[in-house]
């Protein structure tokens, strides 16, 4: 297995991540379940063994605890399954740990297998495609400023077959200071594999769509193959009067603006930007439910500036520029359909920039 997609195709009924939990957290191959053979203490304790005391007391004291840790996953997640499952399962380096729980599974009937290299191969795989090679991949960039509706639109264009990689989407985050959505960011090396397979997925002679970001979206940093791309990327722009852009964030940002609390508490960091008293104007607004006209004004006096500067440093080509009156749902469709209308064929009608 030396691609991704090799990878995602790999063909077993499961794949097991043998690791402890903390490693699984951080990062793991899509879909694997996490049926660790050492927790993370334990794994603490045997590394301490190896250093303080020597490598077969180690080996002796993690032989008997993965013999308990996988008896535990025989009697539990693992009881239901018939004699034909055929699990993968992968630790690290693809050594001890994997190759002793593999081992055991084979003993039970069960066609076992490990991943040769472990995480590492995967890791690698992910490190070469978005940080060593091109991204092989020619983009656009959707362009337009806050409340464009550009998530939205983009999940418009997948529909009407386009294909499209939601960088926001994969970092959950929603690109600004009000950027934070429910579930927390990942790690960045499960940012980096989420969009190397992602990027693996898509017909090379087709363009990809993405939202323009700036290099960092929330705590996360677009690996530099992808961030390349998109610097020299044609793009496609969005244009909407300040009213119908508010009313829409109005809608898309219900649920921040319903925590009043915490949103006073993200307006306050803009004090340094804005000043104390516009700043405290905003928390009134934000108390008094307005959210429609705190919207209004953090676009028409921080957003909206802040996006003109940015533009004025990009020299890439315009492909075209799309206005929409309204944003509500029957605008939007409209306005998907007059993207869609302006994106190529192939990748190779598009402009280097």
């Amino acid at each position: 297995m030396d691609t991704l997609a090799a990878l995602d195709a790999h063909g077993f009924d499961a794949l097991i991540d043998a690791r402890s939990p903390a490693e699984y957290a951080e990062d793991h191959l899509p879909g694997a379940i996490s049926l660790p053979v050492l927790s993370d203490a334990e794994r603490a304790r045997v590394g301490t063994i190896y250093v303080q005391q020597n490598a077969f007391s180690a080996k002796k004291i993690g032989a008997a605890l993965v013999a308990r840790n996988v008896a535990a996953h025989l009697d539990g997640p693992l009881a239901g399954f018939d004699g034909a499952w055929r699990p993968l399962v992968y630790c690290w380096r693809g050594g001890q740990r994997s190759g002793a729980f593999a081992t055991i599974l084979k003993q039970v009937g069960w066609r076992a297998e490990t991943l040769a290299g472990g995480y590492r191969t995967y890791r690698r795989l992910v490190s070469a495609a978005m940080y060593d090679q091109p991204l092989g991949r020619r983009l656009i960039v959707l362009e337009g400023n806050t409340g464009t509706a550009k998530t939205d639109l983009l999940h418009r264009l997948v529909a009407r077959g386009a294909q499209v990689v939601d960088l926001e989407g994969l970092a959950a985050h929603r690109g600004s200071v009000f950027g934070a959505v429910a579930r927390p960011q990942p790690s960045q090396k499960a940012f980096e594999g989420a969009l190397a397979r992602a990027f693996s997925r898509l017909d090379p002679a087709r363009p990809v769509l993405v939202e323009a970001e700036s290099s960092k979206i929330g705590n996360l940093l677009i690996p530099p193959a992808v961030w390349k791309a998109m610097k020299a990327a044609p793009r496609l722009r969005l244009e909407a009067p300040l009213a119908a852009r508010a009313a829409y964030l109005a809608r898309a940002y219900a649920d921040i603006a319903a925590d009043t609390e915490a949103l006073e508490r993200v307006l306050a960091g803009l004090t340094h930007h804005q000043g104390r008293e516009r700043v405290e104007h905003w928390q009134a607004l934000a108390r008094a439910r307005a959210t429609e006209q705190l919207a209004r004004e953090l676009m028409e006096l921080h957003y909206d500036p802040s996006y003109a500067r940015q533009g004025a440093r990009r020299e890439t080509a315009l492909l075209g520029v799309v206005r929409a009156a309204s944003l509500d749902d029957a605008a939007l469709d409209a306005v998907a359909g007059d993207l869609d209308a302006l994106l190529p064929d192939r990748s190779d009608d598009l402009d280097d920039g």
